[in-house]
């Protein structure tokens, strides 16, 4: 923001940018990363990033309720509610707006004692003190015991249960809700995600012939039991406790002509029994778990694999761990009760189950990609993706996956392979040598 004794300068006098002006240089420090548009069509320029070109886009500020909402609630919830209400809009590259706006989002936004009055005074000049505003009903707000099964149930229906036409639209044909693997930059999002598929069927040792049994675990829309049973014979049986997903991953395992092959439950991990598999892919199914849980659902997949049986585990981690903030954007709107482990960690509950650990594997960089497609899948199919679920859903996906995006992109969030395996009592793994068939 261009400012000039705490009044912003290229601006109409008595506009809401000059009148404002206090509280945005409070919030957002002397110089904006975005150019920003008022609610009267009042302009406040930007330079942009330090280093960069220009700014990377325009915040229109649709309302003083979106001010509101920040001065509520000063961190990236506030600023995600008003982004969902649709107070704020943003015009131009979304995610570089969002890496430009990342350091004043990432931390609540803490007006200094200084400036405390002056910004309360201009807030007051724009008419944008009053009581805090309901959040949009998307938000949510679990109750009951935490990962027991009745609030995961809930959950997860609150995560995908948005609908499937919506998550088609997004997530292109594969219907596959993880990161896909690019092996070199022409690949298509479909083609990246069966490379995905196919490195972990490879590192679970389905390539060794027909007549293995596979389970997976959180198996979306049928993706990996597809795969599995339509390249290598395997026989799949895949479950989840969202019934959304249940029902069309039944629909594309017929469609695939593999009914014979993969079976695909309404069920939950805690109700598996006694049956045994000879491998199992857990796919972006452990940040569901939660960190008290995670020694009891490794010990329960450990006991369903039979000798020499193996593990993919496939998750976000996060370094020190990291519950999804109560009041993060989307620990309240995208991920309720979601947690990320640090690999660290993975590995030791993983060995704690019994697990011999062979390989951990990072696909940080993949998930950027794959992330910034999805967004731009979103935003090429948008008055679509409006219809088949409603404008805040839409608004809800784009800022998450924004975020998603720029975190993989610098290294605040991650994503690994952890490969284990269940040794006979003599030691055997049946674990290749090297590495070579993997690739």
């Amino acid at each position: 923001m261009r400012y000039n004794g705490g009044m912003a300068t290229d601006v109409e006098s008595g506009s809401v940018a000059e009148r404002i002006a206090p509280l945005l240089r409070a919030l957002l420090g002397n110089t904006p990363p975005v150019r920003i548009e008022f609610w009267d069509g009042s302009i406040v320029e930007s330079d942009g990033p330090p280093g960069s070109d220009g700014p990377p886009g325009t915040l229109r500020i649709n309302s003083p309720d979106a001010i509101r909402r920040v001065l509520w609630m000063p961190n990236q919830l506030g600023i995600g509610r008003a982004y969902v209400a649709g107070d704020l809009d943003a015009e131009g590259d979304f995610i570089a707006m969002v890496e430009a706006l990342r350091d004043v989002t990432a931390e609540d936004l803490r007006l200094r004692s200084r400036t405390v009055i002056e910004a309360i005074a201009a807030a007051q000049r724009a008419g944008v003190i009053g009581r805090p505003l309901p959040p949009p009903p998307q938000e949510a707000r679990l109750k009951g015991r935490r990962h027991s099964l009745r609030r995961d149930s809930r959950a997860i229906s609150h995560h995908y249960d948005v609908g499937n036409d919506f998550y088609r639209l997004v997530l292109g044909d594969s219907m596959t809700y993880s990161c896909a693997r690019f092996v070199d930059d022409s690949v298509s999002l479909d083609d990246a995600q069966a490379a995905k598929h196919d490195l972990v069927a490879r590192k679970l040792g389905l390539d060794q012939g027909e007549g293995l049994r596979l389970l997976d675990v959180g198996c979306g829309w049928g993706s990996m039991a597809i795969h599995a049973a339509s390249r290598y014979g395997v026989e799949a049986v895949g479950i989840t406790i969202s019934r959304e997903q249940a029902e069309l991953a039944r629909k594309r395992v017929g469609e695939a002509g593999v009914g014979d092959k993969v079976e695909i439950r309404l069920q939950d991990y805690r109700e598996l029994g006694d049956e045994r598999f000879d491998a199992i892919s857990s796919i972006g199914m452990a940040e569901h778990v939660g960190a008290k849980r995670i020694d009891e659902y490794f010990g329960i997949l450990h006991k369903a694999l039979e000798p020499t049986g193996r593990l993919l585990n496939h998750a976000i981690s996060s370094v020190g761990g990291s519950k999804l903030a109560r009041h993060s954007f989307v620990g309240r709107y995208v991920f309720p009760d979601g947690e990320l482990l640090d690999v660290g960690d993975t590995v030791r509950a993983m060995e704690r189950a019994g697990f011999e650990v062979r390989d951990v594997e990072s696909l940080r960089e993949h998930y950027a990609k794959t992330l910034r497609a999805w967004v731009a899948n979103l935003e090429a199919n948008w008055d679509a993706a409006v219809a088949a679920s409603d404008i805040a859903h839409a608004r809800i996906w784009r800022l998450y996956m924004a975020g998603s995006a720029v975190g993989f992109t610098d290294g605040g969030i991650n994503i690994h392979q952890v490969l284990g395996v269940v040794p006979t009592a003599s030691g055997e793994s049946a674990i290749p040598r090297t590495r070579a068939t993997w690739v």
